[in-house]
C-alpha cells in the first residue's frame, strides 16, 4: 500500500483527506517513483472544486498532482533511459499527491544533483506550459509578448524563457512584484483600468505583438486583441471560454512539449540563470492549505509539497 491524499467529491479544500491506495506496478514503458515533492498548481484546485467538470473528468477519489520530483524505485518494461535509484523530476496525468505514483518514461528527466527536490517539482507544468504557449503564438527574437498573471509559477518561466530567446515581455502584475518582474528580465505594468495605455507605453516602440492571458481576469483578452490587432496573436491558458471571444485556449488537447521544456529549464540551470522561488513549501499532509493559498492568488513563484 502507499499513502496518498485525495478528493472523494467535489468540494472545497477539506474534501482533501488521507487515503491509502495499492503500490502501483509500472505498465510497459512506465516508471514508479518514490515521490520526494510534488508541485501544485491552479488545475489542481480547479479540479477538485469541480469547476473543470466536463472539460477534464475524473475518477473518485482522485488524487491529485500532476509534477513531481523523486527517485525511481521500479521500471516497466521497455524503459531502458531510467534505472531504479535515479534522481528524476517530471510530469504526470494525476497521482503526484502521494507517497509513490506511476509516470510515463517519455515526460520524466534525470534530475541534477544541484538542483533541489523542490525546485525541480515545480518545473514540469509551469515549463512545459510556457514551452508550448511560446510555440503556439510563434513568438520571435525581436518580438514584444504581454503576458497577464507573469508573475505566477508559468509566468516565472515564461519570462526566461523567452529572454533567453531574445522576446521582449510585458508583464502585468500587482505593484507588489514589479521588481520581482524585472528581475526576471519583464517590463512589469500595473493590471487595471488605463492598462492598454500603459502597455502601449511601456512596450519597445509601443508595438505588441503578440500576448498571453495566464490570470483569467475578465476584459484582458479583447485588450489583448487590440493591442495586437489579431485575436490569432493572443492565447489564453486560464479561460476555457476564451474561444467565444475568438481567441485560442490551449491545454491538454495540444502536443506536450515536456522533454523542450526540461532542456530549456536545465540550460537555464547550468548557466546558473535559473529563477524558480517556492512561494511556500509544505508537508503533503497540508495539501488543504496548500489549496487555499493558490486559490487566494498572487502566488510569486511555486508551491510545493514535501512527502
Amino acid at each position: 500500500m502507499t499513502k496518498a491524499i485525495a478528493f472523494p467529491e467535489y468540494g472545497g479544500p477539506d474534501v482533501l483527506r488521507p487515503v491509502d491506495l495499492d503500490l502501483p506496478a509500472p505498465g510497459p514503458g512506465q516508471v514508479r517513483v518514490e515521490v520526494r515533492a510534488v508541485g501544485v498548481n491552479p488545475l489542481d484546485h480547479k479540479l477538485r472544486s469541480g469547476e473543470l467538470d466536463g472539460f477534464f473528468p475524473v475518477t473518485f477519489p482522485a488524487v491529485p498532482g500532476y509534477e513531481l520530483s523523486g527517485v525511481v524505485a521500479e521500471v516497466g518494461e521497455g524503459v531502458t533511459e531510467f534505472a531504479p535509484g535515479d534522481e528524476v523530476f517530471g510530469a504526470l496525468m494525476g497521482g503526484g499527491y502521494a507517497q509513490h505514483a506511476l509516470v510515463e518514461a517519455s515526460w520524466l528527466a534525470p534530475k541534477p544533483a544541484t538542483l533541489s527536490w523542490e525546485e525541480a517539482a515545480g518545473i514540469p507544468v509551469a515549463g512545459e506550459t510556457a514551452e508550448r504557449v511560446l510555440g503556439i503564438l510563434g513568438a520571435k527574437a525581436g518580438e514584444t509578448l504581454l503576458v497577464h498573471g507573469a508573475s505566477g509559477g508559468v509566468g516565472t518561466l515564461l519570462l526566461q524563457f523567452a529572454r533567453a530567446r531574445g522576446i521582449t515581455v510585458v508583464g502585468t502584475a500587482s505593484e507588489a512584484n514589479h521588481a520581482y518582474l524585472r528581475e526576471l528580465g519583464a517590463i512589469p505594468v500595473t493590471y487595471g483600468e488605463g492598462l492598454a495605455e500603459r502597455v502601449r507605453a511601456a512596450a519597445p516602440g509601443g508595438r505588441v505583438d503578440r500576448a498571453l492571458d495566464a490570470s483569467g481576469r475578465g476584459g484582458e483578452l479583447a485588450l489583448s486583441v487590440e493591442l495586437t490587432g489579431d485575436a490569432q496573436r493572443v492565447l489564453s491558458i486560464a479561460n476555457p471560454a476564451a474561444p467565444a471571444e475568438g481567441v485560442r485556449f490551449t491545454g491538454a488537447e495540444d502536443e506536450p512539449q515536456h522533454r523542450r521544456a526540461y532542456a530549456a529549464a536545465l540550460a537555464l540551470h547550468e548557466a546558473g540563470t535559473l529563477r524558480l522561488p517556492l512561494h511556500r513549501v509544505l508537508p503533503l499532509a497540508e495539501a488543504a492549505e496548500a489549496h487555499r493559498i493558490s486559490e487566494e492568488g498572487h502566488v510569486r513563484g511555486k508551491i510545493v509539497l514535501t512527502v
